[in-house]
């Protein structure tokens, strides 16, 4: 069952979103060559309970951390470690926050250092496909509307759409419905209405879209270990049309990059 938000319901999910996005930011001025992700993880946890949340991944299905941190191949659902990062990874980093009975859910690709160029497009064309995706999120459109154009977007480029893993509802509860595939049909699904709330995050491979689980019942990986991007934001149904809930601006702040990528998603000038 879809569970509509009200505009003050909507006003707390910004807030407990843009406390994710404040600490990505905050990640961002630790992403270097050797840190580790256990490290990354407690200056996560400390950031998010400073800023009156509690870490909305941690202990939820019984993931032991506050992010799920993935390098290089692995896709999603990563767990902290004492392994440090070097020059050419890249790390997705998703982070969760509850604050106020609601979650924020939101992720990002960073790269450690100088990435090869075959990687840095991968990151690109998976962030542009996100806000592909968004933009179809519009009253009467529906679920198989914002997956076709992502998927179209990523296989455009050759790169491989994962199919098990989707995005989803958000709310009181950090899975909700609907799922939102990267993948789909036009005209195909749930409708988009006023009040809803999904996360949308494509989650791209550079070779093939199959994928693999770990043993310790959590980390992803690529089938044929090459790189997997993964972004994700927070969005709305407002007046018709996608607001974002979520921003990487802090991210782009800690990093020195102007951006006006997020503008058409937004009515008020976001204040940093």
């Amino acid at each position: 069952m879809i569970v509509i938000k009200t505009r003050e319901e909507i006003e707390l999910m910004r807030e407990s979103a843009l406390i994710v996005s404040k600490t990505l930011g905050e990640l961002a001025k630790h992403i270097t060559p050797g840190v580790t992700t256990l490290e990354l993880d407690k200056i996560a946890e400390e950031y998010i309970r400073d800023h009156g949340a509690v870490p909305g991944f941690l202990g939820l299905y019984d993931f032991p951390n506050t992010l799920c941190m993935s390098p290089n191949s692995q896709v999603v659902h990563g767990i902290p470690n004492n392994e440090p990062l070097v020059e050419g990874d890249i790390i997705s980093i998703d982070c969760g926050a509850l604050k106020h009975g609601f979650y924020g859910d939101h992720a990002y690709t960073f790269p450690v250092g100088e990435i090869a160029p075959e990687t840095e497009k991968l990151l690109k064309v998976t962030k542009a496909s996100l806000y592909t995706g968004i933009r179809e999120f519009k009253a009467n459109n529906r679920v198989g509307d914002v997956g076709y154009a992502i998927q179209k977007y990523c296989e455009n480029h050759g790169y491989g759409v994962v199919r098990e893993l989707v995005g989803h509802g958000l709310g009181s509860k950090m899975h909700e419905d609907p799922e939102m595939p990267n993948y789909g049909r036009r005209g195909r699904g749930k409708k988009f209405v006023e009040g809803m709330v999904v996360a949308i995050e494509p989650m791209i491979n550079m070779g093939t879209h199959r994928i693999k689980q770990h043993k310790d019942g959590w980390t992803i990986t690529t089938l044929d270990n090459k790189p997997s991007a993964h972004f994700e934001h927070d969005v709305a149904l407002v007046d018709g049309k996608p607001e974002l809930l979520s921003t990487f601006a802090y991210i782009y702040e800690a990093l020195g990059i102007e951006s006006d990528e997020e503008d058409e998603f937004r009515q008020e000038a976001l204040i940093l």
